[in-house]
């Protein structure tokens, strides 16, 4: 759905994007991640049209009647109701589903009881929502969503994470988020951009099982740190950090050496066993391998 090559960003002697060689698949829910100043939502500007690149080509293979881009804070004229907003959208995109769909996407964003309301006393959040509201109104194939949930509550932002993954097949989402955890719920694909650069893209899967280190939960029915110290004299034991009273955290070379060393190490030891077990791998743990 798009695909970009070489594509370089510069705002006088500051380089914003280097080389970013972009590819999200059609019907993928693309999740795009990295620190403050990174360059996500100048990258959403160029995929968008909304900026020109400096150097570096753009193919995105939706037309642009189809695409609906949401900025990190939308804004409405204040004397529109927020039925009238989403109605205005519609019109502009299509010509297709007239007030059951405006209706429809209001109740998916949780405006229904402010839908005659106007949108010049919402909250942030309460537009965060209009915006989403009035960016799907239109169905279409491609959607580009700058920090869609980062001012909701909660319940708002279960909602808008409802609302993209129902969108999976239907269309193509590519979304901006620095809420870790949301990005490994929704997405199938995600791209960790750092400094400009883009540091990885791909299966989130294939991220969280490739790059993270290894750690295992050790509990023990003992003083922990003796058993600390024994472990860190193990090759394949790369560090251990113990948090009283009875639990290690051993991080390890491999999963597969560590299962074979684990269960030998502790019966020479004699060392009383309460429990061992994996830790589960997520994208922030990743994320900051990689951007520390």
């Amino acid at each position: 759905m798009i695909e970009t090559r070489g594509l370089v960003k510069r705002y006088g002697s500051k380089t914003a994007l280097d080389q970013i060689d972009l590819d999200v698949p059609d019907g993928a829910v693309y999740g795009l991640v990295g620190p403050n100043g990174a360059g996500k939502t100048t990258l959403l500007g160029l995929l968008a049209g909304l900026r020109k690149p400096t150097e570096g080509t753009i193919v995105v293979g939706a037309d642009p009647s189809k695409v609906g881009v949401l900025p990190d804070t939308p804004n409405f004229d204040p004397w529109l109701t927020a039925r009238e907003v989403v109605e205005l959208a519609r019109s502009l995109t299509t010509s297709s589903g007239a007030s059951d769909r405006v209706d429809e996407v209001i109740e998916e964003a949780g405006l229904s009881h402010d839908a005659d309301r106007q949108v010049g006393g919402f909250s942030r959040g309460m537009l965060q929502r209009l915006g989403v509201a009035t960016t799907v109104v239109g169905d279409p194939e491609l959607l580009m969503l700058d920090e869609p949930s980062s001012a909701l509550d909660p319940m708002g932002r279960r909602e808008v994470l409802d609302l993209v993954s129902r969108l999976r097949g239907q269309a193509t989402v590519l979304f901006s988020s620095h809420i870790l955890g949301d990005v490994q719920e929704v997405s199938d694909t995600v791209g960790i951009l750092n400094g400009g650069q883009l540091l990885y893209q791909g299966p989130i899967g294939d991220l969280l099982v490739g790059h993270a280190t290894p750690v295992y939960t050790l509990r023990v029915r003992t003083d922990p740190n003796p058993v600390a110290e024994a472990l860190r004299g193990e090759l394949w034991v790369t560090s251990v950090k113990v948090s009283p009273p009875d639990t290690l955290r051993v991080s390890v070379t491999g999963v597969e050496r560590a299962e074979q060393a684990f269960a030998a190490f502790l019966a020479d030891s004699g060392v009383p066993l309460i429990s061992l077990a994996p830790e589960a791998v997520d994208l922030e743990q990743v994320f900051l391998e990689l951007t520390k």
